[in-house]
This record gives structure tokens, C-alpha cells and sequence, in this order.
């Protein structure tokens, strides 16, 4: 079975200096011959990446190779190695189910080709899901807490300086809010955020907007 091997270190000095890498390779080595696989029927990925960052370019070239069906076997020393969090992890193994390929992490329980793996692998998708609601639940709450302490939310504003200048100088002569509106429109000037009609409830938001 041809099968990939994914070796990943976080520091340019790791991976210049080998130990890291050596490390991962030695007990990737030890379980492909535990399997009986020929080490010429492993092919190494190795990647040096920062466990912050979300690029893993090597990492998506693997998954990318068992999609098109050059190997059937994704191999890790330790899960953490595949992502920065458990979503991401989950991420791979429900890829892994859907595409037929088989996931296995030397550190964990996770061997997708074994029926105890498979088990494993559906009660870590079920944390992941929570951890995937607790995360927009967490974004939401704090969204609201910015919205209670007056921080506008949203893209910036895009309205010209002169357009607001226009619009307060003739609130400050008296005009409404619906001629104000319809000045603009026969003028065609565009919204803050590009569109063509103006309306007194968007000429309120200019007036109440800061400078």
C-alpha cells in the first residue's frame, strides 16, 4: 500500500537541524515495518510551518495527492501535527471518510482503518462540532458586547469627505432628510458603499455617523 508520510516541525532551526523531522521519521519507520510496508512504498512530506499559522502548503500537496488517488494512507507520529486545533483535525479525518482514504496518527486511537478508529474518529467529530458552536457562540457574545459599548461594527465607511460636508450643510439650512435624498440622487452621487439611490434613512446615518 502506497501510504504518505507527513513529518512537520514549527521553527526554521528544526528543520535545518534535523531532530525534529529524525524524530517523527524514526517512529513512522517503526510502525510501517510493525505493518509489514516496504519504506519504498513511503513517500515523505515534510513541512516546516508555525503551529499559528493556517498554512500548511505541503500538507494541502498531500491531501491533494490522496484525493487523486496516489496513495491511500496519510501517516503522523502525533496528531498535532495535522493542525492547529481539533477542528482542523476533524476536519482531515471526515475528508479522509469521504474520499476512502485512510487516516492514521500514531499517538491516539486514530486509525480510520480499523472499526475502533472509525469510533474514535466519530466522537472527536462530535467534540469538534461543539467547539465549532461554542467558537460562533463566543464570536457572537462578543460582537454584542462591542455593539453595548458603542464600537460600530461593519466595513468602514467609503463616503467622501465632501459628500458629508454637502449632506450636514444642508441639514444645518433646514432642508429634510428627503430632500437632502433627492438632491443626491438627482446628482447622482453614490452611497457610502457604492449604490445608486439615497434615502432619508441613509442621509441619518451620515448625520449620526462620526467625522
Amino acid at each position: 500500500m502506497k501510504a504518505l508520510a507527513y513529518v512537520r516541525v514549527s521553527t526554521g532551526r528544526q528543520g535545518d537541524s534535523g531532530a525534529g523531522l529524525a524524530a517523527q521519521r524514526a517512529a513512522i519507520l517503526v510502525e510501517c515495518q510493525r505493518r509489514g510496508w516496504a519504506e519504498a512504498d513511503v513517500r515523505w512530506v515534510e513541512e516546516v510551518a508555525s503551529a499559528k499559522s493556517a498554512k500548511r502548503p505541503r500538507l494541502e500537496e498531500a491531501l491533494a495527492a490522496l484525493r487523486a488517488g496516489e496513495a491511500g494512507v496519510l501517516i503522523v507520529s502525533k496528531l498535532d501535527r495535522l493542525g492547529r486545533s481539533l477542528l482542523d483535525v476533524v476536519s482531515i479525518m471526515q475528508i479522509a471518510q469521504r474520499e476512502g482514504w485512510v487516516l492514521i496518527a500514531l499517538d491516539s486511537p486514530i486509525d480510520l482503518s480499523t472499526p475502533a478508529g472509525e469510533a474514535v474518529a466519530g466522537v472527536l467529530a462530535v467534540f469538534g462540532q461543539l467547539e465549532r458552536r461554542l467558537i460562533g457562540e463566543r464570536t457572537r457574545d462578543g460582537l454584542a458586547v462591542k455593539r453595548a459599548e458603542g464600537v460600530r461594527l461593519g466595513r468602514p465607511p467609503a463616503l467622501p469627505d465632501d459628500v458629508r460636508s454637502r449632506i450636514r450643510a444642508e441639514r444645518e439650512e433646514g432642508k429634510t432628510l428627503r430632500a437632502i435624498a433627492a438632491a443626491l440622487n438627482d446628482d447622482h452621487v453614490a452611497t457610502a458603499h457604492g449604490g445608486k439611490a439615497w434615502y432619508p434613512s441613509s442621509v441619518r446615518a451620515v448625520l449620526t455617523s462620526r467625522p
